[in-house]
């Protein structure tokens, strides 16, 4: 009875013990991703004017949007958030990469091996967004905000709600553009078939059409029709990568 109790007690203390080496684990995780970031954005503070004018100014410069300081030091702060954002953005593929560190123990020998083939896709997925929203998404948003309204009052916008309204479109649309790379994780982790997504496509189609309308700044149909299109093509990639994934789980 004392030695069950025993290893009991042993095996408690060894579950405890791992526990909280998954904790450090996550702890780590978290640590390398902001440092990440943090080299990311002072990389980024090199060439922010650059980034300001030349990339995120350009599609307002492009149909002649006026914008203006509206705060003391305002351009300062700005110049912060923008550098913030292209840190995150381009410290992407190495957060996959941590985030892939702390799955690995869990994973079998033979899924491993995908780690450069998970970072590539899914940082691919997420560029396709960016340059989805800012080459499609941001010129007719822009351009609709613009000529909207009364010619007897002019439209000039403010500079950090205008790229606040451009740094979160790219950003939102990245993060969607994920839709295959999470359809792939969640049908290996056992939580969605491809049967599943092809018998709620209904019900999908009403959370695509939210998605993009809370997504776009806009309220007109056209510019919402924009970026739900794309979102249902991505979700039938994404019933195709679910069935890859699930024919490999079972072969494997």
């Amino acid at each position: 009875m004392r030695d069950k109790e025993k290893n009991s007690s042993v095996e408690e203390d060894f579950k405890e013990m791992t526990f909280l080496e998954h904790l450090e684990e996550l702890r780590w995780t978290i640590i390398n991703s902001i440092i990440g970031i943090v080299i990311a954005a002072i990389v980024s503070w090199f060439f922010i004017e650059f980034i300001v004018d030349d990339i995120l100014l350009y599609p307002a410069k492009r149909i002649g949007v006026k914008l203006q300081n509206l705060k003391p030091f305002g351009q300062l702060f700005l110049y912060f958030q923008v550098a913030f954002f292209s840190g995150l953005i381009l410290s992407l593929p190495w957060i996959v990469y941590q985030i892939w560190r702390f799955i690995e123990p869990a994973l079998h020998k033979h899924e491993k091996k995908y780690v450069l083939s998970v970072v590539i896709f899914t940082s691919l997925c997420f560029l396709l967004g960016a340059l989805f929203a800012y080459f499609i998404m941001l010129p007719y948003s822009l351009n609709f905000a613009f000529t909207f309204g009364s010619p007897e009052i002019e439209n000039k916008f403010a500079i950090d709600e205008y790229l606040s309204i451009v740094m979160s479109m790219i950003i939102l649309s990245g993060v969607v553009f994920e839709l295959p790379m999470l359809s792939f994780f969640l049908t290996k982790l056992g939580l969605l078939t491809p049967q599943f997504m092809r018998r709620h496509w209904r019900i999908a189609i009403v959370l695509i059409l939210i998605l993009a309308a809370i997504i776009t700044p806009t309220v007109d149909p056209v510019n919402q029709s924009l970026l739900a299109i794309p979102l249902l093509l991505l979700y039938e990639i994404s019933i195709w990568v679910s069935k890859i994934s699930m024919r490999k789980k079972s072969e494997e």
